[in-house]
């Protein structure tokens, strides 16, 4: 979605009201009130596929893995570097293929400007659609650098404040219940977990975790309940066993089927998979509570503050989530952390072979790291 369209829904949603926010400009003014000069060169974007190993083997409702395949991307101006990744779950349909096939066609020498974000991601658009992973690589890139240049966090130049990030929840994956324990066991820094569900051993992985802790918990059943009426029992099942909310519990093309749990369930539904864009905020805003935004389903930060205030103007809850991804992907999808009602940003604890620092996680809250841009330091 380009910027006259994303007005025009904003402007239809809260009567023309402007919600999104601008980036900073990047122009520094000194002390005696000049403007300082900004740095000149060309943009110049580097990249290299990667494979991150998980520490457990992450299982779905419909699949499992012990990898993920990821792009690092740089994009160096004027000696200055921001830092970007694509991570590429198998259910997105990207790869280090497409990734590469995408990068290598695009050409950020034409630009003079690194702040001019949202013309450059524009031009991204018209050369392929789809390839939302992808065009995420480049554009935490681009908000690296920005924030770098301009010598200030994004989530300064947003206008966030970060003493307002909230809990982050820490993932239980499917697995046996030894290791079910395990996992619960390495989550005890973290206030929520993350409960993966949607096989036939359900109930038990509830009485596992619940035994084990009295933390509240999300449920993320990844499109694994086919039938609505399971899915209504299982939901009153799980507000007895306290969790928070029920996400994506069913296949996304059944939305009829989903609308009709929401209006019946003790517990608010969140799409996950079902929900990509705005377009698709529009088209399901009665069939879903809230939205997991995602960096990698929406092509980056810029379409995701666009997704927030979209999705808060609709009434719905907002969920800053990811994929599993280096400190890189994860540290910017955090910067927009303020703005959510929950968060699941913890998918660099997931990883063996973190090629970054960046945010941490303290008493189980967010904390962003108070340096320029996104705030990463790539390890030596």
């Amino acid at each position: 979605m380009n910027k006259r369209e994303f007005l025009k829904y904003s402007g239809y949603l809260v009567g023309g009201t402007l919600i999104s926010k601008p980036f900073s400009t990047g122009i520094k003014i000194s002390s005696d009130g000049k403007k300082k000069k900004k740095p000149h060169g060309e943009l110049i974007l580097r990249y290299k596929p990667y494979t991150l190993q998980l520490k457990h083997a992450f299982t779905l409702a419909t699949s499992s893995r012990t990898t993920t395949p990821v792009m690092l991307t740089e994009i160096e101006y004027g000696g200055v570097t921001g830092y970007g990744e694509a991570s590429m779950p198998p259910y997105l349909g990207e790869s280090h293929d497409t990734v590469t096939r995408f990068l290598s066609s695009i050409d950020l020498s034409r630009f003079s400007d690194p702040f001019l974000i949202e013309d450059i991601l524009e031009y991204m658009g018209g050369i392929m659609s789809g390839n939302y992973a992808a065009k995420a690589s480049v554009d935490i890139a681009l908000h690296d650098l920005a924030g770098k240049l301009a010598g200030e966090p994004c989530f300064r130049l947003f206008g966030l404040n970060p003493a307002k990030t909230p809990l982050t929840s820490f993932t239980i994956g499917l697995d046996v219940p030894e290791i079910i324990k395990q996992k619960v066991a390495e989550a005890e820094p973290y206030k929520i977990l993350k409960v993966k569900l949607g096989r036939d051993s359900d109930r038990e992985m509830v009485e596992i975790v619940r035994a084990l802790t009295d933390k509240p918990l999300f449920a993320d059943v990844n499109q694994g309940w086919e039938d609505r009426h399971y899915a209504l029992e299982m939901s009153k099942y799980l507000k007895e066993m306290g969790f928070v909310f029920l996400e994506q519990p069913m296949p996304k093309e059944k939305y009829e089927d989903i609308a009709w749990l929401k209006e019946r369930s003790p517990l608010p539904i969140i799409g996950d998979e079902a929900i990509q864009d705005v377009k698709d905020l529009l088209k399901y805003k009665d069939v879903y509570s809230g939205v997991n935004i995602k960096l990698m389903k929406c092509g980056g930060l810029n379409g995701a503050i666009k997704m927030i205030h979209v999705a808060k103007a609709l009434g719905m809850k907002v969920m800053i989530g990811c994929m599993t991804e280096t400190s890189c992907a994860v540290t910017a999808a955090a910067q927009l952390s303020p703005l959510a009602d929950w968060c699941d940003l913890d998918g660099n604890l997931l990883i063996s072979n973190d090629p970054f620092e960046g945010l941490k996680i303290i008493d189980g809250r967010v904390i962003l790291p108070d340096r320029p841009g996104t705030g990463v330091i790539k390890k030596s």
